[in-house]
């Protein structure tokens, strides 16, 4: 039975004749990748260890590479980093946990979000409670109970809603909002009312608004009048509050965000929490650049989505970053930097946070909302200088 068993043994290490034969010249390169044979988890891992150790097939090995492109690349003191935010994020306190963490360590350098994720986001200044509930609940009676409902979290709507949108208006109403001016800037005035709101609750970093004022970093919104915030600011617009928002301001500045980057010597990345408007707006910033400025440039040097869209449906959620290419958003040399996840953002962020703050050291702060007179004198220099065009009344432009 010994040398049988022997004999087996033998037989199975034995290369057959025809696959011995066979020419697989890349046969070691495909096979190069880490064995998959990970340890038993026992309850004690960090997280850190957990991603790099087990996350190896399907998503969360998309996830990881995502972790680690993060990390090794994007965090490079030369990279200027963008974040979109799109979904609930902010009422699921995505904010709290995950963005603030991040703009404080200098990991975020600039911000599109949704305006539904900036209003929502006043509810924790102010001091309203958000709750956690259940989405199997009849709407109707909630309705009829005074509540609001975005899938299982609950907020009140006379108390939270109503009340967060009466501070808003008489915030809006303020000299200081009284002119023409971007999104950016919008929020920075904002973010320093949420900040004293903060200040005299007793809470701290709460808010990404108040966050981002603090850190300087500017917070965009693709579709102004698409939120709660825009639908106040155009109910005051009804009794002559001068406030008006020009999106022209913003699609410059981040354009010109990007474009110092690059010319500074950088590169640039894009860290696209969700699809939609905000993943747009972010991206569009290299077609500006390259087809309405008709400046040379090549893309995006780093992009690393997290989404739940298909690819297939044709919707720009789900676009691919190869797609990308060819719109000139994304650098195809980079491409091999290019990391797409498709799992829910709620349970990505939190993972990608934790992994980055654990492996890298906080970043000085950009603070790129107080460089945006700069960068936009220097994109309009280089889009005269590569154009050679004149005023729109015939004049020379005024470049110094």
């Amino acid at each position: 039975m010994k040398k049988s068993n022997r004999r087996y043994r033998e037989d199975l290490s034995e290369t057959p004749d025809w696959l011995r034969e066979k020419k697989c010249p890349q046969k070691s390169k495909y096979l190069a990748g880490k064995r998959i044979m990970p340890k038993g988890i026992t309850g004690k891992e960090k997280l850190s260890a957990l991603v790099e150790e087990v996350f190896l097939a399907y998503n969360s090995a998309r996830l990881k590479e995502g972790c680690k492109l993060f990390v090794d690349k994007m965090l490079e003191p030369d990279v200027t980093i963008g974040m979109s935010l799109a979904g609930a994020l902010t009422p699921a306190g995505l904010g709290c946990s995950c963005v603030i963490p991040l703009i404080k360590a200098g990991f975020v350098d600039w911000i599109v979000a949704t305006g539904a994720n900036l209003y929502h986001d006043l509810h924790f200044a102010f001091n309203f409670p958000v709750h956690v509930g259940s989405h199997l609940l009849d709407d109707t009676d909630l309705r009829q109970n005074d509540i609001v409902r975005i899938y299982d979290v609950l907020l009140g709507y006379s108390d939270c809603l109503m009340a967060t949108d009466e501070i808003l208006r008489n915030i809006l109403v303020q000299p200081e909002f009284q002119k023409e001016m971007g999104t950016a800037e919008l929020h920075h005035l904002l973010g320093k009312y949420a900040a004293e709101w903060e200040r005299k609750a007793g809470l701290k970093d709460v808010s990404v608004l108040a966050a981002a004022y603090r850190c300087g970093v500017p917070c965009y919104t693709s579709s102004p009048g698409d939120s709660t915030i825009g639908m106040n600011f155009a109910g005051v617009e009804l009794r002559g509050n001068k406030l008006r928002v020009n999106p022209s301001i913003d699609v410059n500045e981040t354009t010109s965000f990007v474009l110092a980057a690059k010319r500074g010597g950088g590169k640039s990345a894009v860290m696209l929490m969700g699809g939609g408007s905000p993943k747009n707006f972010m991206l569009q910033t290299e077609p500006q650049i390259q087809e309405v400025l008709r400046i040379k440039e090549f893309g995006q040097d780093y992009f690393f989505q997290v989404t739940d869209a298909r690819p297939d449906t044709g919707g720009l959620s789900g676009a691919t970053p190869h797609e990308a290419v060819s719109w000139g958003k994304v650098d195809p040399d980079r491409l091999p930097d290019a990391v797409v996840c498709y799992t829910d953002t709620t349970i990505a962020l939190p993972i990608i946070a934790h992994y980055a703050l654990a492996k890298h050291p906080k970043r000085k702060l950009r603070r790129l909302y107080d460089q945006r007179p700069q960068t936009v004198k220097a994109l309009i220099k280089e889009y005269f200088t590569h154009n050679k065009v004149k005023m729109l009344d015939g004049s020379d432009p005024v470049l110094d």
